[in-house]
This record gives C-alpha cells, sequence and structure tokens, in this order.
C-alpha cells in the first residue's frame, strides 16, 4: 500500500470527506511513506500501553499515539520501534517526541513524530484505548485509514488504496 502521493489522494477523492493533518510532524523511521488502518491510544508522558500495543500483530495497521503533545520525555525509542517492525506495524505517529532517531531511521517501519528528546517516559499503565483522539486539527478513529508520505498526512473513512 506504497504505491500513492497524498496530494494526489486529495486531487482524487475530493468527493470523500478525506483530512489533512497540519503541519509539524517530522519523518523519523526508514520509511517515508506509510499508511493502513487506524489504531489509537492517548497517553501522558507514559508509554506502557504504546508497548502492549507494538508487541501484537500489526500488518496493515497504523498506530496514532496521542501523547498531547508534551515535550518532557520520549513515547518512543528504538527498543519499541523495532518490536514494532517486526510485528509488522506499516508505521506510528506520535503526538508528542520520541528518542534513538539514528537508530530508528534504519528501520522499516514509518514513523512521524514532533521531535526528539533522550529522556524515556514513566510506565504506569495508564492511558485509553481506542478512542477517537484529536490532534493539528485531524480526529483519528479507530478503523479508519492513515496515508502518510514526505508531503504529510490525511485520514480516511474508506480504504482509499490497495
Amino acid at each position: 500500500m506504497t504505491d500513492f502521493k497524498t496530494a494526489d489522494l486529495l486531487d482524487d477523492h475530493e468527493d470523500k470527506p478525506l483530512q489533512v493533518v497540519q503541519p509539524g510532524f517530522h519523518n523519523f523511521g526508514g520509511r517515508n511513506k506509510f499508511a493502513g488502518e487506524i489504531v489509537t491510544i492517548k497517553i501522558h508522558e507514559d508509554n506502557s500501553l504504546v508497548r502492549e500495543f507494538v508487541a501484537m500483530e500489526g500488518k496493515g495497521k497504523v498506530l496514532v499515539v496521542d501523547g498531547g503533545g508534551s515535550t518532557r520525555c520520549a513515547l518512543l525509542g528504538d527498543m519499541l520501534a523495532e518490536k514494532a517492525a517486526k510485528n509488522g506495524w506499516e508505521g506510528v505517529i506520535v503526538y508528542g517526541l520520541i528518542r534513538d532517531s539514528v537508530d530508528i531511521s534504519q528501520m522499516d517501519i514509518g514513523v512521524k513524530a514532533l521531535g526528539t528528546i533522550p529522556l524515556k517516559s514513566v510506565k504506569r499503565g495508564f492511558g485509553v484505548k481506542g478512542e477517537p483522539v484529536h490532534f493539528h486539527d485531524v480526529t483519528f478513529t479507530q478503523g479508519q485509514y492513515i496515508y502518510s508520505d514526505e508531503d504529510g498526512i490525511i485520514v480516511s473513512p474508506v480504504k482509499l488504496v490497495d
């Protein structure tokens, strides 16, 4: 599902209620282009749910992590990104920060985040799974589809590319 351009998808599907994520995310993974069905979690400076989800089968899916935009700690590092890649996740989008960016850039997974920080998060097991999350002018609803490339991120209620 990597034969697409977000600009072309927007042009070709003007009749659909597509959402465009506002700028601010940077590419960190080895894949600059990725797409899949949305899986959502909402957390605050605690990446326990990230660890839980990347350990699951993720083929055809993108994990959307609403970290509240916190800049105080990383919500994804090389060990969790590697686990996500091994379990088939197409990508991870973090509304927050990551760490180990050089290692993650060598992995076969898409990763977008606001930036980097070397400090790890706490692990208390708090968070919300599967609920719609909203950031950068877009509502990410579990079961919808996300398309991400060098130009940005779009969300669609229906699958646009096979």
